[in-house]
């Protein structure tokens, strides 16, 4: 019981400390950032660049905005430290309409080369690389996109894929001319490895958006964290403004973070200051000594760079060129509507035809029952559209018409039939007897009788069911049948029985005068 108890405890406790966020510490000499970011010979503390690469005290141009270029930076000591988190500030630049190739972050076991394969950096790597690959390779339109892809020794990077059969996960984000820096956030915690982005289109340090998530990722430790560029046929400029480096520990630990005091930081502040002041000064002393020097600087930085209004244009005519693609895609709709109820009129029109020849056919007028309007001319094209159950309605009644038809024609052939077989049973019978031996008349006036009216309800049941019908759909609907027509073969119905009536009567007095 009590080893479950400790059991139980000891889980708790684990769970608590990972609900807790890990406590961070800045590691200096693992980071840059501006202002003197370079010294005066151009060395930068702690770290080391080499290729194409430009230091300055503003950022670090990796690859500049020149065909086939590449640069890197790496640290000159390994990472002490198990778990970190990175945050770079860069910018990708370029007048083109597309980038090439692109840049990476990279912690690894070994340094990597500052002029190598894959992005200025060395080909199979030991550790984890995070791409931002702004050229399309495969030619899906997947570019740019951030990827990570750990690697351990033996693979080469597959740039004909973009790395696509690599990757351990990634997001597509586009980091190409924003009007802010953008910003990539790498956290490496207890086996899960965790990348933000800020896309740049704020200055708001918190607008940061989950790119991906990865748990169970094993990296070396006591590697060296670097970032390389590179360019081809296309190019950009690639500047990283800042590499800030934090270690994490887990809460409650030994390791846990040092604060720095008020007056510390004081100290730094004023110091900071008093070196923005001074470095304005050295620059302002600078323009006056060379008036001409500066001057023919800036107009080669206009002739490299797009300008703010220039670019600002541009998100203009991309803005309107996606307002008109969606206007495109509404009148592709509207057309396809129209085509759909031009299809419902043409339907309609081909019914309304065969009901007129069926009826001319027949011989018959088309005579409207009783207290019905009038029948109104079928709406020509581009008059009011006709819904779709409203076809199907006028399809129904039409199906009903039919169907009564059919029956009144079965009464009929009924009737009909049942008269020869009274006619010839009472020709076979004998005049010699009053009652006839195959078949009995009263029962047949009977019968007929019955007929006529289950004939007269079923007329009925199908009148109201038309009515009904016709209220509900306003398109005109041609009957070939009339009150006038179910009037006159229920005259001829009556004419024939009273005429055998009158044939009955007279074979009974005939029969009487034997007797």
């Amino acid at each position: 019981m009590q080893l479950w108890c400790l059991a139980l405890l000891c889980f708790v406790w684990v769970a608590l400390v990972r609900a807790q966020p890990p406590q961070r510490r800045f590691e200096y000499k693992y980071s840059f950032k501006p202002p003197y970011l370079a010294q005066r010979d151009g060395s930068i503390p702690f770290w080391e660049y080499g290729g194409n690469a430009i230091a300055s005290s503003e950022n670090v141009r990796l690859a500049p905005s020149m065909r086939s270029q590449k640069g890197a930076i790496w640290t000159k000591q390994t990472v002490n430290f198990q778990w970190w988190e990175v945050d770079v500030m860069f910018r990708v630049s370029g007048r083109g309409r597309i980038g090439a190739d692109g840049l990476a972050f990279w912690y690894t076991r070994d340094k990597g080369a500052y002029d190598g394969d894959v992005f200025g950096s060395s080909d199979g790597w030991y550790g984890l690389g995070v791409i931002l690959d702004s050229f399309d390779n495969d030619n899906k339109h997947n570019n740019p996109y951030i990827m990570a892809v750990v690697n351990d020794g033996t693979r080469k990077f597959d740039h004909q894929n973009d790395g696509s059969t690599q990757l351990l996960s990634g997001c597509l984000r586009d980091f190409r001319n924003k009007p802010f820096p953008t910003r990539v956030r790498v956290e490496y915690y207890q086996n899960t490895l965790t990348v933000l982005f800020h896309n740049g289109m704020t200055n708001n340090e918190a607008d940061f958006e989950m790119c991906f998530r990865s748990e169970g990722v094993i990296l070396p430790p006591n590697g060296y964290f670097g970032v390389s560029a590179a360019t081809g046929g296309l190019a950009d400029d690639h500047d990283v403004i800042h590499f800030l480096t934090s270690s994490l520990h887990v809460p409650g630990t030994a390791q846990a973070p040092s604060h720095i005091t008020q007056e510390d930081q004081t100290k730094l502040s004023q110091e900071y200051q008093d070196y923005q002041k001074k470095l304005e000064q050295q620059k302002e002393d600078y323009r006056k000594e060379h008036p001409d020097e500066t001057r023919d600087k800036e107009s080669e930085f206009e002739d490299w760079f797009e300008t703010d209004y220039q670019r600002e244009l541009k998100q203009v005519f991309q803005g309107q060129s996606s307002i008109i693609g969606i206007v495109k895609d509404v009148d592709k709709k509207i057309d396809e509507i129209l085509g759909k109820q031009v299809n419902s009129l043409s339907v309609l029109s081909t019914v309304y035809q065969m009901q007129q020849s069926q009826c001319a056919l027949q011989g018959q007028p088309q005579v409207q029952q009783v207290g019905q309007a009038p029948p109104q001319p079928l709406p020509q094209m581009g008059a009011m559209p006709i819904q779709r159950h409203e076809v199907e309605g006028l399809l129904s009644s039409q199906s009903l018409s039919i169907s009564g038809l059919n029956e009144l024609k079965t009464y009929t052939l009924d009737v009909s039939r049942k008269a020869d077989a009274i006619l010839q049973a009472q020709a076979r019978a004998p005049t010699a007897q009053v009652q006839s031996v195959g078949y009995e008349p009263q029962a047949a006036i009977n019968e007929l009788r019955d007929g006529v009216n289950t004939l007269k309800q079923n007329l009925a049941a199908l009148g109201q069911r038309l009515a009904s019908q016709q209220a509900q759909v306003s398109c005109p609907d041609a009957k070939c049948v009339s009150l006038g027509m179910v009037a006159l073969m229920l005259a001829v119905q009556l004419v024939i029985m009273f005429a055998y009536s009158l044939y009955k009567e007279k074979k009974e007095s005939q029969a009487k005068k034997f007797y």
